[in-house]
């Protein structure tokens, strides 16, 4: 397959960068059209949903929180602890096997429609940028203008809503790692009393600043490995932002729109050449050169194409979404053979995760035998020794925690406390001692069930081991 580039090497390089190695700034045309209406309507909605969560509750809990310092994780609504690891294992799993199904589908449709740093960056301080400085011509004008009174209010507007924005998603952000309670105690106790976390906050905010101020595209285009893997997973069966080039550059490549000549007899193709594909391109590539690391798939390139070939009296959908072998074969989208494992693995795992899910229960309860530690007679009786460990997943107080034999008949006697309160999220640990007569034995080793309540109420049933004498027939 041939393209008719602009630059040779174009693969060579980042489209941010200068044949020198500098950074080249880019002033993208301001987006319009109906791809672009349904994209802010989307991102709007996320935006929504992703400044609400943290400030959610239900049945007390923060809806979306992620403390890595204390290991406390709530996930629509469910506290998850260190001890559901397993489970945020195979979740991480069926998300990389999700990313990668998508990707191999829609290729990096997620990076234009969905990720949070194009988000923020073309549907909020993109659009700011817009407003103050206008759009790419008065950009590029302001950019080369010297330092006088206009261009230092223009800066100085713009920085400063700029850093209040950063500000405020550090404080979202800092909403899901440590909690909204949390947070909005800190704000009433003030920066002084609270001088550990107002320095996050201010690095935080500092370093929103930074990526949406200076690093802007340099995040997608060198720090996110998404790009990279799009590389591997993509093929010519994949959906992506294309570029008609049969269509767009015929026998005669792609020319300056003449309205006085019979463009089908000259052999032109339907590229008019306009560059505004590229002009309008937040990262800075010619979609024309095919499928490049750099392309989002944000559809900008779609909407201003299509907005040129309805000016000019051409059809539109010159750039769309397509595969690749839409555009050169005139083959229809299929689902794959590897689509269709991906596919599989995907429904085998979230299986598995939902089954693992609906047997949780709110309170994770461990007994054990103390190590080294044989039974011991106390008159007629055998008694073991042993600790316990009980995790309340719950915002719930659990109150008059009890272990109670529920196999036979015996004792359980808690060291140091009969009955116990267990707050939420709380962990309880301590030590045992059971019981049992010793003609109500079966052997050396006895199989019992111990019941752990709160109340009336059966929280969980264990299973151990109680050793006792060995009998001679």
């Amino acid at each position: 397959m041939q393209y008719q580039t602009r630059q040779d090497g174009f693969r060579d390089r980042i489209g941010t960068l200068d044949e020198a190695g500098k950074r080249k700034f880019l002033f993208p045309k301001k987006p319009g059209g109906t791809l672009y209406r349904y994209r802010k309507y989307v991102s709007y909605i996320l935006l929504l949903i992703l400044v609400a969560n943290p400030f959610i509750r239900i049945n007390g809990n923060q809806f979306m929180m992620f403390n890595v310092l204390e290991r406390q994780f709530n996930i629509f609504g469910a506290v998850f602890g260190p001890q559901d690891f397993y489970l945020f294992v195979l979740v991480m799993i069926m998300g990389v096997v999700f990313v990668i199904l998508f990707t191999v589908i829609f290729g990096r449709i997620f990076c234009g429609w969905i990720c949070p740093q194009t988000i923020f960056m073309e549907m909020v301080f993109r659009r700011i940028e817009y407003w103050i400085d206008g759009d790419r011509g008065a950009q590029l004008r302001l950019d080369k203008l010297e330092w006088n009174a206009e261009k230092i209010r223009k800066r100085l507007l713009k920085w400063t809503l700029f850093f209040i924005l950063s500000f405020g998603i550090a404080n979202v952000f800092l909403a899901y790692l440590i909690g909204s309670d949390r947070l909005l105690r800190i704000i009433e106790n003030g920066p002084v009393k609270e001088s550990g976390t107002f320095i996050a906050l201010v690095l935080f905010t500092l370093v929103f600043y930074f990526v949406y101020a200076w690093f802007r595209e340099q995040v997608c285009l060198i720090v996110c490995p998404y790009g990279r893997l799009q590389g591997v997973l993509l093929d010519n069966k994949s959906i992506n932002v294309a570029y008609d080039f049969v269509r767009g550059e015929k026998t005669a490549g792609r020319a300056k729109f003449n309205k006085k000549e019979n463009r089908a007899a000259t052999g032109k193709g339907d590229c008019i050449d306009c560059l505004q594909c590229v002009n309008v391109c937040p990262t800075g590539i010619d979609i024309r050169n095919g499928t490049q690391l750099e392309c989002i798939n944000c559809t900008a390139c779609i909407d201003e194409c299509d907005a040129m070939m309805a000016g000019v009296g051409l059809p539109k959908g010159l750039i769309r979404y397509a595969t690749e072998d839409e555009i050169e074969n005139r083959q229809p989208f299929r689902f794959t053979t590897r689509m269709k494992a991906y596919t599989a693995v995907l429904v085998l795992l979230a299986g598995l995760v939902s089954g693992l899910l609906f047997f949780r229960s709110d309170v994770d309860a461990a007994l054990f035998r103390v190590p080294g530690q044989l039974f011991q007679h106390k008159g007629e009786n055998i008694s073991n020794v042993y600790t316990y460990r009980v995790v309340n997943k719950t915002a719930s107080r659990l109150t008059h925690i009890a272990f109670k034999l529920l196999s036979g008949k015996g004792t359980v006697t808690v060291v140091g406390h009969t009955t116990q309160d267990l707050q939420p999220q709380g962990i309880m640990q301590g030590t045992l001692f059971i019981e049992i007569n010793r003609s109500l034995l079966s052997g050396d080793k006895t199989k019992l069930r111990i019941g752990v309540y709160s109340g009336h109420r059966r929280l969980q049933t264990l299973t151990t081991n109680f050793l006792g004498p060995r009998t001679f027939n």
